[in-house]
């Protein structure tokens, strides 16, 4: 097939634990549990990209990979007894809802693995990942602010955003914020020019990621939490979104506010949390981000550019 525009389709909006989440019972999870319309079920975070139709990147193996790949057929093989249109696997960070799902792809299937060099130390330093045998799984270390090519004429590129260091990294009395490689923003442009981003998670926006920013066509960005301290207030945690690395959408430093004068054509939240009610159709913080001019992201969502 030839080149044609890029192909952006989310596979899970969710953040980690998905929609509902399965030891949740918030009245957002009972909705959803209950097939409310207006509170859709959403799969963990991944998007998978394409620039020629063909080939498929995968954004994030979340560990609910199986499940999206059989829910959207262009993903799915077509040719012979073993096949797959997955070509590319690339990771933004090293949590566990963006790489468990790598473990779904190692029945003796070829692709290519990209990530930071230091995501790919913390899948080298535990061995479950030896199942992605070498002898199909090409693992490429790619540094920040250095384009790569990817099947289908997707060109990409890696830049620090601010975050921290996986969960299982986490370690007593060390600097939570870790290094620039663990926590990564992605651009992905396709043959015809046009430029997505993809940033799951980030704590903050500093002036020179808001430069690259301005005026992008599209960008998908953290929706963890609405409020910096919704799961403390709501009782579901006892951790900010602050300390878990996240920008809150509606505080006054937040999303909404610090977006306000970008100029982004399409803003799209994306990696939201069990306790934000913008996941909520019917909801008074919906209507506010759409006021805003954001969208939510929902399973199954296809942006073309």
């Amino acid at each position: 097939m030839e080149d044609g525009p890029l192909r952006i389709v989310v596979l899970g909006a969710a953040a980690g634990g998905g929609f509902p989440q399965w030891n949740a019972n918030n009245e957002a999870c009972r909705r959803a549990r209950a097939g409310d319309p207006a509170a859709r079920p959403r799969t963990q975070c991944s998007i998978a990209v394409s620039g020629d139709g063909e080939s498929w990147i995968v954004v994030n193996a979340s560990p609910d990979l199986r499940q999206q790949i059989e829910a959207r057929p262009m993903l799915q093989p077509r040719h012979g007894l073993r096949d797959t249109p997955i070509a590319a696997v690339v990771l933004t960070g090293g949590e566990v809802d963006a790489v468990a799902g790598l473990l779904h792809l190692r029945e003796s299937q070829g692709f290519t693995l990209f990530a930071t060099g230091r995501v790919h130390d913390a899948l080298r330093a535990n061995p479950i990942f030896d199942a992605l045998s070498p002898a199909f799984v090409e693992r490429r270390a790619v540094g920040l602010g250095r384009a790569f090519d990817l099947p289908g004429g997707v060109v990409a590129e890696f830049f620090s955003v601010p975050g921290k260091v996986a969960l299982y990294l986490e370690r007593e009395g060390a600097d939570l914020s870790g290094d620039a490689e663990d926590t990564v923003g992605l651009r992905l442009s396709g043959p015809t020019g046009a430029a997505c981003y993809f940033i799951p998670g980030c704590a903050r926006l500093p002036a020179g990621i808001a430069v690259r920013l301005r005026g992008a066509d599209l960008v998908f960005f953290d929706g963890t939490l609405w409020t910096d301290n919704e799961m403390i207030r709501e009782g579901s945690g006892a951790k900010t979104g602050q300390r878990m690395g996240h920008m809150s959408v509606a505080d006054p430093q937040g999303t909404i506010e610090t977006f306000r004068d970008l100029e982004v054509r399409r803003k799209v939240f994306i990696h939201i949390n069990n306790s934000n009610p913008i996941l909520l159709d019917d909801s008074p913080e919906r209507a506010i981000a759409a006021r805003a001019g954001w969208e939510v992201a929902y399973d199954g969502m296809e942006i073309v550019l």
